[in-house]
């Protein structure tokens, strides 16, 4: 069967010049490769759920490669809350600083260690189909980007059928003729892709004899035609996520919630104070991006930042200016600007406490455990 998949590139959020140009040149480029389309969306970050963009990404079928100018673990799971489900595929194209980079025994050593730990991607069913993330801002000129997509391309495939198999009913012999007949001179069938949502139908088929100057024509991107204001939410990273609730216990704006099954979920995103990123600093796993923060760790790079991962036994008498302090200063900021009373660490926190040696216990504690046994 004929290999087909789909491009999707992600507009920067700004019209800048340099970006726009490296967009322009990656889709001219792609329009002469066969078997590839491509759609162009706005910035993915700044989609609405029931936005034109984000809908016709939920209608793309099969294998998908997105270009963004986000780090590509964002990417995917911004797609991922939003229904766009699948496995994250493995690219060549890295930064190339990050070229000659070699993981040391410490990096080894929480990797097995993450590995031990129950993760929520684990409990959940994926699709079987494969979607790339590649980051614009890796390279600065468009050929690297076709020569990664023209390899992933021979890899994956949509399943696509023959127009007999497409076509319903009994059609007439003129029918097959005018849909069967070679085009430009190659001898190959026509064909259309399964997915009914990215194909021609027949009527919008040509009924004119080929011609070599058409035949040899570039397609045309499918363009999405959406004006998004620019957001600010968090990503759970899902692969990272524990379910640990501390998010939901750490924010109080009502971003965090659970589904049926207990897990947690960004319920109200535009409830999100915009710049504040506070949850992503006490997230113990890292599992919580902000796609638009200036901070690699918090939008979305794959290491996980040693200012993130803090001993959760150093609560009380941690240094200034960790990372647990720093995300309480945030949250009171926000709370304040929203006409609210600061709370420092009196709120949302105490679950971080679990790890610190315990005193004899008083009556204050023998009273606070009382409350946690209510469960209210």
């Amino acid at each position: 069967m004929a290999k087909r998949i789909t491009v999707v590139l992600s507009q920067g959020q700004s019209n800048n010049p340099a970006k726009r140009s490296l967009e322009e040149e990656i889709v001219a480029a792609l329009l002469m490769e066969r078997g590839i389309e491509v759609t162009v969306i706005p910035n993915l970050y700044d989609l609405k759920p029931d936005g034109t963009g984000m809908l016709c990404l939920q209608g793309i079928s099969g294998d998908m490669i997105v270009l963004s100018w986000l780090f590509p673990r964002a990417a995917h799971w911004i797609m991922d809350r939003n229904g766009i489900l699948g496995r994250v595929g493995e690219t060549m194209l890295v930064d190339e600083d990050d070229e000659n980079d070699e993981d040391d025994e410490d990096e080894a050593a929480e990797e097995s260690e993450a590995e031990d730990k129950q993760r929520v991607v684990d409990q959940r069913e994926v699709p079987p189909r494969t979607i790339y993330c590649l980051d614009l801002r890796c390279r600065n000129r468009a050929q690297p980007f076709v020569e990664e997509i023209r390899r992933i391309a021979k890899e994956a495939t949509t399943e696509v059928v023959d127009l007999m198999g497409w076509i319903g009913g009994s059609p007439k012999p003129e029918q097959l003729d005018r849909y069967l007949q070679p085009a430009g001179g190659n001898g190959s069938a026509a064909r259309v892709a399964a997915n009914p949502a990215t194909s021609a139908s027949p009527a919008t088929a040509s009924s004119s004899p080929p011609d070599d100057s058409l035949a040899s024509a570039p397609a045309q991107p499918k363009v999405i035609d959406e004006t998004p204001q620019r957001r600010w939410y968090p990503v759970i990273d899902f692969a990272r996520c524990t379910n640990c609730m501390e998010c939901i216990d750490f924010c109080l704006f009502g971003v965090y919630g659970v589904d049926a099954a207990e897990t947690i979920l960004v319920e109200q995103p535009d409830n999100c104070r915009k710049g504040c990123p506070a949850c992503s600093r006490v997230c113990p796993e890292n599992a919580i991006i902000f796609p638009q923060h200036k901070t690699p760790t918090i939008a979305g790079s794959p290491e996980v930042g040693g200012v993130v991962k803090i001993d959760l036994s150093q609560l009380f008498g941690a240094p200034e200016g960790d990372s647990l302090r720093t995300a309480v200063a945030e949250r009171d900021e926000q709370l304040v600007l929203a006409g609210r009373d600061s709370v420092g660490m009196s709120v949302g926190i105490a679950k971080r406490q679990q790890g610190k040696s315990q005193a004899p216990k008083d009556d204050l504690d023998d009273l606070i455990d009382a409350a946690d046994d209510l469960d209210v």
